[in-house]
């Protein structure tokens, strides 16, 4: 069955297995591993250890973007790791459920990849969490990449390792990850070291095919955002703080501040 995460791969004849039960199959099969094979720097196959956290209250987009990218790489395995103490489907900020495939408990020790998603009050939760915040910087201290989107980089500055590092978060963050000890900036993505951290929500698709492009080389990633047509031409102006008009930035700003105020007393507990 065709799926996104086949999609590439069986586009360069790497997953043709319907395909190759006719001969002008086999033959299209064959023109794709040539093609693919002439592309310099295309990496179709890996083995991956990625692990996505979930949290009662997370932000479903800012995980969606990034596992959509993530997810597309053939051999990579990814693995949502609940920070509750069983399997049940964990509930994001606005209602919708993600299923769980672990627990943090379980969650291999060794990574390629550690990812946290923002969100509002259930990140704040989080990051005061002991048992998610040990976790954090435990899988932190061997992992390859250590990376969020959004308010996720409080669980990191929660976790300690943005001490010394540039890093983003949504806009209505970004000042308050100077009191984990972090650089903070105002980019859509920001890679310090092994460390990569994306601004609010809909930045998750930038951080995710970044990322992928890290990990899989840029070939690939070209292939990703086309199949996923992420060539963004915003109907609405506005959508960053700078340019948002003064009366909808006074808006959003008094609607978070209660977010903000709760946030700025955290600091890192590992």
């Amino acid at each position: 069955m065709m799926t996104r995460r086949t999609l590439i791969a069986a586009a360069a004849g790497v997953a043709a297995a319907g395909a190759a039960q006719a001969q002008d199959g086999k033959a299209k099969a064959a023109d794709a591993r040539e093609l693919a094979a002439r592309i310099p720097g295309l990496k179709l196959t890996g083995r991956e250890q990625i692990a996505m956290l979930l949290y009662p209250g997370f932000t479903a987009l800012d995980f969606a973007g990034p596992y959509h990218f993530l997810g597309s790489m053939p051999g990579a395995k990814v693995h949502l790791v609940t920070n509750q103490a069983d399997l049940k489907p964990v509930p994001s900020d606005m209602g919708m459920a993600i299923q769980p495939t672990t627990t943090m408990k379980d969650c291999p020790e060794d990574l390629t990849v550690l990812f946290t998603p923002g969100g509002t009050a259930g990140t704040v939760a989080a990051a005061r969490d002991p048992t998610t915040v040990a976790f954090m910087a435990d899988r932190a201290a061997r992992a390859e990449y250590v990376t969020s989107v959004c308010s996720g980089s409080l669980i990191l500055g929660a976790a300690g390792v943005l001490q010394g590092r540039r890093a983003t978060s949504h806009w209505s963050a970004v000042p308050l990850l100077a009191q984990f000890g972090a650089i903070p900036q105002r980019q859509r993505v920001v890679r310090d070291d092994n460390v990569i951290t994306g601004a609010g929500v809909s930045a998750g698709l930038d951080f995710g095919s970044a990322l992928v492009a890290e990990l899989r080389g840029q070939p690939f990633a070209e292939a990703a955002v086309l199949v996923a047509e992420y060539d963004p031409e915003p109907p609405i102006a506005g959508g960053s703080i700078e340019t948002a008009r003064p009366e909808i930035r006074q808006l959003m700003e008094g609607s978070l501040a209660a977010f903000v105020a709760e946030a700025r007393t955290l600091r890192p507990l590992a």
